[in-house]
Parts: structure tokens; C-alpha cells; sequence
């Protein structure tokens, strides 16, 4: 008597498969909703963090002009500038390493710009400046105007080389080093040395750039 009674009870409370099935449909339902939900806010993000980078990847290198150059130590004299100045080139940056050599134009010209030439930065000085600090700037990654694309393939030690009026000046880079794109750029030079500093995206590296700092070993007419 009391094992019949158990066994109904148990028939009693016991789910029936047409509930269970209708249960697992709906949880399924909920679990696929979420699993799509995150996957889209995950997508969202990346093509959010994506178009971020390329606008800002942009305007850091159309406004490269507008960085700040912080030096850790020492400040070089004001040079006086003539009123007048030309748009042709008035030298030439060369790198046999990489089968580099393009012109750069006075600072102050319209064609001073990453989107036209290698970019001679505001408040740098020319190489004929003792002690001084030659600071260039150029576009790497795809396209015509990516004339510094291959810096990433220089080492300490190589060589490179300003032809400015009619004199050669020669340059072999003592130091490489990547930092965040920030909108500041810290030169870490000797300042008992003249130098020439290149700037330019990280090759692969969407988050940083590097600078290539030189040093002024000798000077040859031309």
C-alpha cells in the first residue's frame, strides 16, 4: 500500500518531456540572444575603436606641425630668418640604406607638409647650426607620400646625410625609440652633439611612433 502511494505521488510531480522540451527551446532562445548581443556590441566596439584610430591617426600626422617637442635638457639660441624664402627645395635628406633621397623645402613654405614632402618641424634648426637639432618628419605605411616607410629598417650605426647649401653633412644614428602618440614627441639628444632627429609612425604599430636621433659626424663641401 504505501509503495503505490509513493509511485503516484512520484507520477504526480514528475515533468512531462513536452515541458522539458518547451523549457530547453526557451532557454536556448535566451542563451542565443545574449551569445548575438555580445557579439554584436563586441563588433561595435572594434569598428568604433577602429574609425577612433584612423581619425586620430590622421589628424596626429596632419598637424604634426603642432606638436609639442619637449627636450629633456639645454635649449638652442634663436636663429635669425630671412623675410624671404622660396617653395623649391633648399636640401636634400638622404639614406643609402633604405634608396632614400628626397627634398625638403624652407619651414615657413606652404609645401612644408607631411602630405606634400618629408616635413621640416617648427622650431627646429638647419643642420649648419652648431649643437642644434635637425628634426624631420614623414608619413610611413601605403602610398606615394610615405617617404620615411622604410626607416624601420635602420639600425645604430647606419649612416645618413643633409645636402644643404653646398655643403654635406654627414649623420650616423646613435639612438631608436618608440613612444605613444600622444601629441608630444621628448627628444632624448646629446646637446654638446649636433643632431638630426626623423619622426614617424611605427611600422605595424597603430598606438606609437619612433624617433631615430643622428649624429653629426662630419661636413663636406659639395
Amino acid at each position: 500500500m504505501f509503495k503505490r502511494t509513493v509511485n503516484k505521488e512520484y507520477k504526480e510531480k514528475r515533468i512531462s518531456p513536452s515541458v522539458t522540451a518547451i523549457i530547453g527551446a526557451v532557454l536556448t532562445l535566451i542563451g542565443g540572444f545574449f551569445i548575438s548581443y555580445n557579439y554584436i556590441q563586441t563588433k561595435k566596439v572594434y569598428a568604433y575603436d577602429y574609425m577612433a584610430n584612423i581619425f586620430y591617426e590622421s589628424n596626429q600626422e596632419n598637424k604634426i606641425a603642432n606638436q609639442i617637442i619637449e627636450e629633456t635638457e639645454g635649449e638652442t639660441e634663436a636663429v635669425e630668418e630671412s623675410d624671404t624664402y622660396t617653395d623649391e627645395y633648399i636640401g636634400y635628406l638622404s639614406i643609402p640604406k633604405i634608396n632614400l633621397n628626397k627634398g625638403f623645402v624652407d619651414k615657413r613654405s606652404s609645401e612644408n607638409d607631411v602630405e606634400k614632402n618629408i616635413m621640416v618641424i617648427e622650431g627646429s634648426t638647419y643642420p649648419d647650426v652648431e649643437r642644434g637639432n635637425f628634426i624631420l618628419a614623414g608619413h610611413s605605411g601605403t602610398g606615394w607620400k610615405a617617404f620615411f616607410n622604410e626607416l624601420y629598417r635602420l639600425s645604430v650605426g647606419d649612416k645618413a646625410y643633409i645636402t644643404y647649401k653646398n655643403k654635406k653633412y654627414t649623420y650616423k644614428l646613435t639612438n631608436i625609440y618608440k613612444q605613444p602618440k600622444t601629441g608630444k614627441i621628448a627628444i632624448y639628444r646629446n646637446y654638446d652633439k649636433t643632431t638630426l632627429t626623423l619622426v614617424t609612425c611605427t611600422n605595424n604599430d597603430e598606438t606609437t611612433q619612433t624617433i631615430y636621433i643622428a649624429e653629426l659626424e662630419t661636413v663636406e663641401a659639395e
